[in-house]
């Protein structure tokens, strides 16, 4: 998965955020209120996103609404997934990567590896 350019994070920031269908009006009036953007730019942006997998949309009336086809969550887990496989060395990534956590981060990170313990085999 690769990382998603500014505007197109502009927009899933959004998504993610508002959690619910959204037009593509309405993003471009609430990226307006930081800066100017054209509706024919985020209309074309958000498209590319909906053909790479990362929105879906369905028709209500004669426009279409947006959501995001997964969490923000899954999304930066895609990302450090990603960041793993480049490495020869995932032992080695994993420890210059947690070497650079903040204490809270390391914490969650214990957290989220006795969460995954407790869980049922699949």
């Amino acid at each position: 998965m690769r990382r998603l350019g500014d505007l197109e994070t502009e927009i899933m920031h959004r998504l993610w955020q508002w959690n619910r269908p959204t037009t593509v009006r309405e993003v471009v009036d609430d990226i307006n209120l930081r800066r100017p953007v054209a509706y024919t730019t985020v209309t074309t942006v958000i498209s590319i996103l909906f053909h790479k997998g990362y929105v879906v949309r369905t028709r209500e009336g004669r426009v279409w609404v947006y959501s995001p086809a997964a969490s923000r969550e899954a999304y930066a887990a895609a990302l450090m997934e990603d960041g793993l496989e480049a490495s020869d060395d995932r032992p080695a990534a994993l420890v210059k990567f947690v070497e650079n956590m903040s204490d809270d981060e390391v914490a969650a990170l214990r957290e989220a590896l006795r969460t995954v313990r407790q869980r049922p085999e699949r």
